[in-house]
Order: C-alpha cells, then structure tokens, then sequence
C-alpha cells in the first residue's frame, strides 16, 4: 500500500521555492490524466479507463491532503467516466454509434445561461459549499468507520476563478460524455485559468502539467471540430 502514500516519492522536481516532491501516486494519476485527455482528443474509448485511473487516484490523495470536496467531486468524474464509456459505446437504433457534433442552438443557450448562473451563485456561495461538502464527506468516512476530523478551512483564494473552474469542469464533462465539441472549448478555458492559477499560487509543477493539458484541449479542439464538419453539423445549427 506504500504506493497510495503521498510521501512515497518519486522525484524532487526544482521547480518554485524549495522545489517540489512528486510522489508515485500523483505522477501515475497525473500521467493517467494526461493519457485520457489525448486519447478522448483522438476519439479513443479507451480514454475512460485511463479517467477513471485517474480520479481513483486523485481522489486517494485529495482525502489524504484533505480536500474532501475536491475528494466529492471526483466521485462524480468517476460515475461520469462510466457513463461516458457506456455512452460512446453504445449505438442507436440505427445501429450507428454516437457522433461528434455541436450542440444545437437551444442547448447551448441552456447550458451557457446555466453555466453562468451557477458561476455566479457559487461566487458567493463557495466557501459554506465547501464547508457543507467537507463535513459532508468526513461524516460519511466516519460512518464507515474511518477516523478523519474536520479540517479547519480557509477562505478560498480565487473565489470567482475557483467557481468557474468547477462549474465548467462539470459541464465539460457531462458534454464529452455526448460528444459535443464545446467540451474541447471549455477545458481549454479551465486549462488556461488552472495555469494562471497555479502559477500565482507558486505551483509550478501543476502549472506545467495543465500547460500541457492546454495544448491538448487546443488539438482535441481542432480534431473535433473537423470531426463535426464531416458529420454535417455546424455551430448553432437550430
């Protein structure tokens, strides 16, 4: 079990003051990330394996530094992994399996004044959300006979930024899942807040990491959309 460690490490990174300890665990979940993303770029159905590797372990480490809603949302990436995989592999009536396409004009209206709404209440609401969720998770841990207490929180640095980073992170998800382009779009905005972010926050190794991921939601982007266009759909399309 030394492998599900956080102080297990791998390798000390010189990055930022003091460098950085990058342990097995995270450099697995991060490279099983990273796999998942480009292969969801690519079309892969194998991406969701690699997903679900990879929030099993993110959430390992998020309970063991205890951001237990960080922890929360995870579970809700891995139930999204599972019916993403049960989506892209299942075909229609017609026997035909699901397409990239846009969303439909109607939809996207709903998905963004949604987005927006939801962005704006946890704003304000972000940290008793969180505070809820926190001890939401160590209760359910401590019903199952793990023994966690409560962490003392601190309020959120960027609360608008760190609301608009999960907000969208769910509906990316949700929009993979059905293959629609905008899901492309919208991790590369995540992507590009997360590095300024990190970068603020003088993590430099997650900074480069989602670099990375940025670069990648850029190339899934453009093989989507070019995807799209052999299918006939447009952006907007009634």
């Amino acid at each position: 079990m030394e492998f599900f460690s956080t102080q297990n490490i791998l390798v000390h990174i010189p990055l930022g003051k003091g460098g950085y300890d990058l342990s097995w665990i995270e450099a697995v979940g991060t490279l099983a990330g990273l796999l998942c993303i480009w292969l969801a770029s690519r079309e892969k159905i194998s991406n969701y394996l690699f997903g679900l590797i990879n929030v099993t372990l993110f959430a390992i480490i998020f309970f063991q530094i205890q951001l237990y809603a960080s922890l929360l949302l995870q579970l809700f990436f891995f139930a999204a992994n599972l019916y993403g995989w049960y989506a892209w592999s299942r075909q229609n009536d017609n026997g035909v399996a699901l397409q990239i396409r846009w969303l439909p004009r109607g939809k996207a209206i709903a998905w963004g004044a949604g987005s927006v709404a939801a962005i704006a209440l946890m704003t304000i609401w972000i940290d008793p959300v969180f505070a809820f969720l926190t001890e939401l998770a160590v209760m359910l841990m401590q019903a199952l006979g793990l023994k966690v207490a409560m962490p003392e929180l601190q309020p959120d640095a960027f609360p608008f930024w760190d609301s608009t980073m999960m907000v969208l992170s769910v509906v990316a998800m949700i929009l993979m899942t059905r293959k629609y382009v905008e899901n492309w779009l919208l991790w590369v905005i995540i992507d590009v807040i997360s590095v300024w972010i990190f970068a603020r926050q003088g993590v430099y190794a997650m900074a480069l990491e989602y670099l990375i991921l940025t670069l990648i939601a850029l190339n899934g982007s453009w093989l989507w959309i070019k995807s799209a266009r052999q299918h006939g759909t447009r952006p907007l399309n009634p």
